[in-house]
């Protein structure tokens, strides 16, 4: 119950060492689970008299906010006000594609993320935090809301985003459905030098419905993820902040969680030697896993920040550190001694075969698809 509580807690249960053998152990009963906080009736009214003045504004979501009865229920505030839907740059689970409403994911960068929000005079929270940069930059703001503009917390993380966002399209007596969203798939080229465009057309044709995407992709997901708007209705599962070595591990557990669904592992080179032992465990458990490693021979999100953080012009031996070229992996051969078969792709009709054939197949398979540094 404590772990259950909403929107998801640490908790942790400590025991004698001698329960292992004691007798006599019953299963306790479980503990009713407690009920979600509601939205303030004031916040409500706020977030209705700014979205009712006609000003540009946007919702920016996070949490549950981006599962889709609530996403439901902000394409009816979109389409009542003209207000955008904004989330937050790494959400732990977003629902798209199919007939869902379009969500803006808030830009890496700080300066793309200003850019991204200068027009706004209202920013409503909903499941969010008020966004900030990822990093302190020298010259650069932490803070992404534009001076002036007016935010308000319709809910916080901890509050039901459900309710608060049903309660706000009433209040605007916003239309019973959202507006549908028409987005327009990427052409995919009939063939030439595979790059993070081309690869996310590839995706978005193959891309099955009902399917879980597991993005680790660092550089190359600033492509894919736009890119795969129009595809099947999907869950997109992102990095927790930071982290290297999650997409691979996170598909584990999606799968393990929904043996029914396919899952797609987006997974940059970089990212997944640290945690490459667990194409193992996908073999060994029969999931049913593609995963697509985007090689690019480079931890280029690390030489990218390098440059950004001030620290002076990096020498040959800091770029060596971040080098995966000397020597080349051979991700074909890793994954086969691994368990998983595996494919490599370097050109855009090599990728489409590869990724169709993998996709065709019930259990864990692997795409190597090899793409240019940015």
């Amino acid at each position: 119950a404590a772990a259950l509580e909403f929107p998801g807690k640490i908790a942790t249960l400590i025991v004698p060492a001698d329960f292992a053998w004691s007798e006599g152990a019953e299963a306790a009963a479980p503990a009713p689970l407690q009920k979600m906080q509601q939205a303030e009736r004031l916040a409500i009214d706020a977030a209705c008299a700014a979205l009712s003045k006609g000003e540009p504004a946007a919702l920016f979501l996070g949490g549950a906010a981006l599962r889709e009865d609530a996403l439901a229920e902000a394409g009816r505030i979109a389409a009542a006000t003209g207000a955008r839907l904004v989330c937050e740059t790494f959400p732990a689970r977003l629902q798209r594609g199919g007939a869902r409403a379009i969500v803006e994911r808030l830009p890496y960068f700080a300066e793309a993320a200003v850019q991204a929000l200068k027009e706004f005079r209202h920013v409503i929270l909903v499941g969010a935090k008020t966004p900030a940069a990822f990093f302190a930059y020298p010259g650069k703001p932490s803070l992404l809301i534009p001076e002036g503009a007016e935010t308000i917390t319709l809910a916080d993380p901890r509050e039901d985003a459900v309710h608060a966002l049903k309660a706000l399209a009433d209040a605007l007596d916003a239309p019973a459905e959202p507006a549908p969203s028409r987005p327009l798939k990427p052409s995919r080229p009939a063939d030439g030098p595979l790059d993070p465009m081309s690869l996310a057309a590839v995706l978005s044709e193959l891309m099955p419905e009902n399917a879980i995407i597991s993005d680790e992709g660092a550089t190359a997901s600033l492509a894919l993820f736009p890119a795969t708007a129009a595809a099947p209705a999907h869950d997109w599962l992102t990095i927790t902040g930071g982290a290297i070595g999650q997409g691979l591990p996170v598909a584990i557990g999606a799968a393990v969680a929904c043996p029914d669904r396919k899952v797609i592992c987006l997974q940059a080179d970089g990212g997944a030697m640290y945690t490459v032992q667990a194409l193992w465990t996908m073999a060994r458990e029969k999931l049913d896993i593609t995963t697509v490693i985007l090689n690019n021979s480079s931890y280029a999100i690390l030489n990218i920040e390098l440059q950004r953080v001030g620290a002076g012009a990096p020498g040959p031996k800091a770029l060596s550190l971040l080098d995966l070229g000397n020597p080349p992996i051979d991700w074909v051969s890793l994954s086969a001694g691994l368990g998983v078969p595996a494919k490599r792709a370097q050109t855009v009709a090599e990728f489409h075969a590869a990724l169709a054939e993998a996709l065709s197949q019930k259990g864990p398979r692997l795409v190597e698809a090899v793409i240019p540094a940015p």
